[in-house]
């Protein structure tokens, strides 16, 4: 994946909204985060297991919600190999359901993560974490 997305999070009633360009592949996970005028607000990365954020403009308050780590887990259950996460999620007593490119994680017979994709739009909702994430851009080519 090398594209741009607009992202958008609800959470506590409040809504944030952020431009990136996504770059990602097996063996890592980088996004930089653009405002409405291009300039950039942050970089976020995950490579050999670690996660890396910085921003000069996004006040800490609003990271303390939305942490780091959380948005590339949500990154990964969105577009990771349904396969391979399937098997790593199992390994934490965790069941991933697939139909027609959407998924649902449950632990027992409770849904605690949804993700609904179409050709423009990923949506995740976090029923476990009270959140929604969504992803807009070209997904028509990404499974």
């Amino acid at each position: 994946m090398d594209m741009a997305q607009f992202l958008s999070f609800e959470f506590r009633n409040q809504n944030f909204f952020l431009n990136a360009w996504v770059k990602a592949d097996e063996n890592a996970i980088e996004m930089t985060f653009f405002n409405e005028l291009g300039a950039n607000v942050g970089e976020l990365s995950y490579r050999d297991g670690a996660v890396h954020f910085s921003s000069t403009v996004i006040p800490r308050s609003v990271m303390r919600s939305f942490k780091p780590e959380y948005i590339i887990a949500d990154f990964q259950l969105s577009f990771f190999d349904p396969f391979l996460l399937g098997r790593a999620l199992k390994d934490s007593g965790l069941v991933l359901e697939t139909q027609d490119g959407s998924r649902r994680i449950l632990s027992g017979n409770e849904v605690i993560i949804e993700i609904i994709k179409t050709a423009n739009a990923v949506r995740l909702v976090n029923h476990l974490r009270g959140y929604t994430f969504t992803a807009e851009g070209d997904f028509h080519r990404i499974q």
